[in-house]
């Protein structure tokens, strides 16, 4: 997926000027790139408009000017986007019970080896960012991909059913994309013109 560049980023007083706004397309974009899986864990699918509204929201919250500065911010964000020929998502762990919290996060550990989707029954496991859980614990949020090989890209193409299925000894759930999810996380998998466009609706309103 094409990076995010200096060009697609808002001076100050413009993002300023049209913030409420865009956050409030934002949070629609990412409602139709969200998925509940069980009562504990949601994944948001990431693209070119959801990593350039973390970008740009941190530059307008750190007041981040400098041309050189805001090149290396996005060179951070632009490694969340997906790569060629796979899906990106960020994996939240939502415990409620504060009481609890600990001993919740704990039976999860290894969760890195129990997440895949299913693509018209051929599994695609996950891989995890390193560094974000041990033998001991596990962060409340996790990056993944998924790498969609040739055979899965044409099984995307000829409409097969996706689901994403948790199988850990403590947390077993599958979830199925709705044709909203399906068409906004694979459409843009299998036409980037498609997420370039998703960016300028939640960017400029004017795609």
């Amino acid at each position: 997926m094409r990076p995010i560049g200096l060009d697609d980023i808002l001076g100050r007083d413009r993002y300023e000027k049209a913030r409420e706004a865009i956050r409030r397309r934002l949070i629609e974009h990412k409602r139709a790139r969200r998925l509940a899986v069980g009562d504990r864990l949601s994944l948001v699918f990431e693209d070119r408009a959801t990593v350039w509204y973390q970008a740009q929201e941190m530059l307008w919250v750190e007041q981040v000017t400098d041309l050189d500065a805001i090149r290396e911010e996005l060179q951070v964000y632009n490694e969340l986007l997906p790569g060629p020929e796979e899906l990106a998502a960020t994996l939240l762990i939502e415990l409620r019970d504060q009481e609890r919290m600990r001993e919740e996060f704990q039976r999860l550990l290894g969760l890195d080896r129990h997440v895949s989707l299913d693509v018209g029954g051929r599994r695609v496991p996950a891989a995890f960012e390193s560094g974000r859980q041990t033998d001991e614990k596990i962060a409340a949020v996790q990056y993944l991909r998924f790498a969609i090989d040739p055979e899965a890209r044409r099984a995307l193409t000829d409409g097969a059913a996706v689901a994403l299925e948790v199988d850990h000894r403590n947390y077993r759930a599958t979830a199925a994309f709705s044709a909203a999810l399906r068409d906004s996380i694979v459409g843009a998998l299998l036409d980037e013109a498609l997420a370039d466009a998703a960016l300028r609706r939640v960017r400029d309103d004017r795609a």
